[in-house]
């Protein structure tokens, strides 16, 4: 009891650290803020705040904007959303020193003195990426990951890392170490997650470009919940070497690393920006294939599939609403909208994502717990993983008729032999070009999807891990998915909102449409999906849909 008791208070303490330095975090920034202010008192910050992506950049390329002026008006807004919101856990000091020798590169890169944010588990050299884990206080990182190398030899400076939920397996964002993150449009709701800090710093415009990650929706949710717009690549399309994963070393569903931005245009910046010799010299397991700028730029009318729900999660009124008034839109443009039939999506949550996840029935999930004080986010996963597997066969049994979703998440958390593993990995593989082939019959370029929305309370997501459906696919799919905002929540969408029963009228159906409730005003996002290295055509569709 005594040596518990000591372990706890040394745990309490690293945390205590942590969360002092975070403070410090803050104060620096808001003394460098600060001083530039003083030292500069006609520079018009708002201004400079307001400049999009692409004008930014060409301000700063050209020199007419001076970088420490764009960098200092980023700290200062940075200071004030993390102030309101709790999104970052780290000011990166070395960014100063950037900025100085910034000044002084000849070969100026694409992104040239664009200050960046990066989330927490982007390896970012002498600074913890920790995962929200304590045990991963305190053991900074040796280097630099690539995607941050490339961001640097692009001139980028990467300023802030930002916060995530324990363990990543979560779309909300909260942590012991550093406390939830809220939503900047609204604080009782949750910026998504697990690239939440991003979401909430880049959608309260303390940052123009950020980094995350995506292995069921860790950048889709943000975006979407915060009225931004994200791209998840396809998985090996930008390198994940020194980027930290949820679970380590499983395969059937594929994580991606994306950016987050306000625009259309800045996300392919960005992508321009990462796809270049540089990346495919530091990590050769990442194709060479560079942006290509035929397909982004190209104005053919597109055939574009649709969906208005993918009978698992049932849409929110403001969701199929916002699907209905992009299909319109795209219509009247001159493109060809095609009714895309989604079929089996409760098999592929079950049996692709939730089993392929944790084929090892959670064991070295739960592992990733060990010595922890708070199981964070993913309660039901934590909990399913440290049970027996002779109770989680009579769970399952007994709870099938009366629970049928229950039931399946119990029976795909068992441990799988080998050969299982391997058939899982066939029969995704099969699913995929099943997919493909039912596309390809279509003769469709892209595909018009809802995203959940709007965003859910606080403490929401960590009950609802089943409302995943609609960006989890396109992980185990492993196609290039964005999200775009396109509306905001209505009064009337609120008293339809009064008549949602969901599809399976369970326990997470009734939660969901409480979920849901208090969000006029809200914005609700859709999903843009291409197929597997199309992200420049998915960009393409994502901007058409913003522009209309």
């Amino acid at each position: 009891l005594l040596l518990r008791w000591r372990r706890r208070r040394a745990l309490w303490r690293k945390v205590a650290e942590a969360q002092e330095r975070q403070e410090l975090s803050l104060v620096r920034m808001e003394a460098a803020a600060r001083r530039f202010r003083e030292q500069n008192p006609s520079v018009k910050v708002a201004s400079i705040l307001s400049l999009p992506l692409p004008e930014l950049s060409r301000k700063l390329q050209d020199g007419s904007l001076p970088l420490d002026h764009v960098f200092y008006a980023y700290v200062g807004k940075a200071l004030q959303i993390a102030i309101e919101t709790n999104c970052i856990t780290e000011f990166l000091q070395e960014s100063e020193t950037q900025l100085r020798r910034a000044k002084l590169m000849e070969k100026r890169g694409l992104l040239y003195g664009v200050p960046v944010s990066i989330k927490d588990s982007i390896d970012f050299q002498g600074h913890d990426s920790t995962l929200g884990f304590i045990k991963n206080l305190n053991k900074p990182a040796a280097e630099d990951s690539v995607v941050v190398q490339v961001l640097k030899r692009q001139g980028a400076i990467p300023f802030v890392k930002t916060n995530v939920p324990q363990s990543l397996i979560s779309y909300d964002c909260k942590n012991l170490i550093f406390g939830q993150t809220r939503n900047p449009l609204m604080f009782t709701r949750t910026p998504g997650g697990s690239s939440g800090g991003e979401g909430a710093l880049v959608g309260g415009g303390g940052s123009i470009l950020g980094i995350g990650t995506d292995v069921g929706g860790s950048l889709r949710f943000p975006a979407a919940f915060c009225g931004i717009c994200a791209i998840k690549t396809t998985g090996k399309r930008l390198s994940k070497r020194g980027v930290m994963a949820g679970v380590v070393g499983q395969k059937a569903v594929a994580a991606a690393v994306g950016p987050l931005a306000k625009d259309v245009e800045s996300l392919a910046l960005c992508l321009r920006a990462l796809l270049s010799e540089d990346m495919f010299s530091l990590d050769s397991t990442v194709p060479p294939l560079p942006f290509n700028e035929e397909v982004y730029s190209s104005t053919k009318p597109l055939r574009i599939g649709y969906y208005e729900t993918d009978f698992f999660t049932m849409p929110s009124p403001a969701m199929r609403r916002a699907v209905r008034e992009t299909k319109q839109l795209l219509e009247e443009a001159g493109h060809t909208l095609v009714p895309f039939e989604l079929t089996n999506v409760d098999y592929v949550m079950f049996n692709y994502c939730v089993r392929g996840m944790f084929s090892d029935g959670g064991s070295s999930f739960v592992r990733k717990f060990k010595g922890e004080m708070e199981k964070g986010s993913s309660g039901l996963f934590f909990w399913l993983a440290k049970t027996p597997h002779w109770l989680k066969t009579l769970l399952s049994w007994i709870s099938k008729p009366f629970v049928p979703r229950f039931s399946s998440i119990i029976r795909s958390m068992k441990e799988n032999t080998v050969d299982e593993v391997w058939s899982l990995h066939h029969e995704i593989e099969d699913f995929c070009h099943q997919f493909i082939a039912q596309w390809k019959q279509l003769n469709l370029d892209v595909m018009l999807c809802p995203m959940l929305g709007p965003a859910l309370g606080i403490g929401y997501p960590a009950k609802l891990s089943v409302a995943v459906s609609y960006t989890m696919l396109y992980n185990a799919l492993d196609f290039p998915a964005g999200v775009v905002p396109v509306t905001l929540v209505t009064d009337e969408d609120e008293e339809q909102l009064k008549g949602y029963k969901g599809y399976y009228q369970d326990w997470w159906d009734r939660t969901l449409a409480k979920a849901f409730r208090g969000s006029v005003g809200m914005p609700v996002a859709v999903q843009c999906v291409a197929l597997p290295w199309q992200e420049e055509l998915c960009l393409r569709f994502m901007k058409e849909v913003e522009t209309l």
